[in-house]
């Protein structure tokens, strides 16, 4: 059972970075790293493990911090939770958004270099990342857009190519609202004010990774974030364009998307393994570079954990409230991390009684209706622990039988970034290795009754054991 929440949690960056730190999941790298290649090596290599902050970067004054939330240990250190409650702390934004609140002075105006002033390759340490990426990129940059149209704020992440000393190059996916935005903005020919954001609230974090049914257009993400945090995002007006980003931000690039200027961008390693294609992207004109005293440069690597267990939470809370609305059967899901916790769901469901069979299958077709990069999908029962690949695996050995249990629905929408798809689209999977209700009695496993044990009950040098092998 999962302890109440607060009402109030305390999400900035840095203080999350404290909570890291005391948890012992924060290493310092005590020599110099080059950003050309070294860094991303270096996160790729211990990705999964604790975060990994590096102070003294070549050619650069500003460190990088990697691997911030790579894993589950990290994410509830930095929350001071357990899984279960960064769920919760999530379910509390989508149900309950708090209006940002608007302050005149904040830390990340603490430097304002206006155009002219400031050059992005030499003052800031963009990683280069692969030896297929097309030169450097910002990947953990949050893009703060206000929709020209509706005048709703969103949040989200997008890769941006450097491409010189005030212009990058930035990708678009089909479907996202800042697509829409620009697409409305280009449409009536002007540009489109944005703000980058490196080094945000962690409920920014949280809730510009969020996708799907949870989060519609008409969703404002800045007062999702005051909704995660229990209180108003503080947000300030930006120096050069007529909009508000989060006021604790380490560094913002402000600027705008210029609606007819487009460039070649990419290759680029992304989430899914590959390097992602090239092709065209809109320009980002840098009209300012704002940052705090001292700020860390936050990196992500394309093709690492933290740019899959960004979304593991968020898309976990959506879908769990989705389908308890709609199958309330449903008890717990889990976005597994062989399918990067985006393509692949198991569904834990209690049926009670035999009016209940068969709304676990429509538990999967909800699934897939909720969240579009879902491609299999698998009901289980409540004794079957969700969270344990190898029991799960143990329902499918057990209680699937493929010629009733597997259903698939063929041509359905996907990732366009998955290759064996077509241009996104795919077969959906869905399993129910669930127990007919008339039947549990007969699937029921060996019981083994409940005991209060320590291991301090055991030997720690195993003397006797040793003694009786050489008899």
């Amino acid at each position: 059972m999962s302890k109440p929440l607060p009402a109030v949690i305390d999400t900035r960056f840095r203080a999350a970075l404290q909570r890291l730190r005391r948890a012992g999941r924060l290493r310092a790298l005590e020599t110099s790293a080059d950003p050309e290649f070294e860094i991303a090596g270096m996160m790729k290599k211990l990705d999964g493990g604790p975060a990994l902050y590096f102070p003294k970067v070549k050619g650069y004054g500003m460190p990088v911090l990697g691997n911030l939330i790579s894993c589950r240990e990290n994410c509830e250190a930095a929350f001071a939770s357990d899984y279960h409650g960064i769920r919760q702390f999530v379910a509390r934004a989508f149900g309950n958004p708090i209006a940002p609140k608007r302050v005149e002075n904040a830390p990340v105006h603490e430097n304002v270099l206006r155009a002219g002033q400031f050059d992005l390759g030499r003052d800031l340490p963009i990683l280069r990342h692969t030896d297929g990426d097309n030169g450097r990129f910002i990947t953990a940059g949050i893009v703060v857009v206000q929709d020209p149209e509706t005048g709703v704020y969103n949040a989200s992440y997008h890769r941006l190519q450097l491409l010189g000393p005030d212009r990058t190059a930035i990708k678009l996916d089909f479907g996202r609202h800042l697509r829409t935005a620009y697409e409305r903005a280009q449409r009536a020919g002007k540009p489109l004010p944005i703000a980058v954001c490196i080094g945000a609230d962690l409920a920014v974090h949280y809730t510009a990774a969020t996708m799907g049914a949870q989060m519609p257009e008409s969703a404002d993400e800045l007062a999702i974030a005051g909704g995660l945090r229990g209180e108003p995002l503080p947000v300030v007006k930006a120096v050069t364009q007529d909009m508000h980003y989060p006021a604790e931000t380490e560094i913002v690039l402000e600027g705008v998307l210029l609606p007819s200027d487009v460039v070649r961008e990419g290759p680029f390693g992304e989430f899914v393994g590959y390097l992602s294609p090239e092709g065209d992207a809109p320009v980002f004109q840098v009209s300012a570079l704002c940052h705090r005293h001292q700020p860390i440069y936050h990196a992500i690597n394309g093709v690492g954990r933290e740019t899959i267990m960004l979304r593991k939470y968020v898309m976990e809370a959506s879908l769990l409230k989705a389908l308890s609305a709609a199958v309330p059967i449903v008890s717990d899901v889990e976005m597994t991390a062989g399918g990067l916790h985006r393509f692949h769901a198991v569904i834990q469901v209690k049926k009670t009684n035999p009016q209940q069979e068969g709304f676990q299958r429509n538990a999967i077709l909800a699934a897939f209706a909720t969240l579009k990069d879902l491609d299999l999908v698998i009901a289980v029962d409540e004794d079957i622990n969700i969270q344990d690949p190898n029991d799960v695996e143990y329902a499918l050995a057990m209680r699937m039988e493929a010629s009733k249990d597997l259903f698939i629905i063929p041509g359905a929408r996907t990732h366009e970034y998955v290759r064996v798809s077509d241009h996104g689209q795919r077969a959906k999977v869905g399993i129910d290795a669930t127990v007919p209700i008339a039947e549990k009695e007969r699937f029921a496993r060996a019981p083994f009754r409940t005991v209060d044990i320590g291991l301090d009950r055991f030997s720690a040098d195993a003397a006797d054991t040793t003694a009786w092998l050489k008899n």
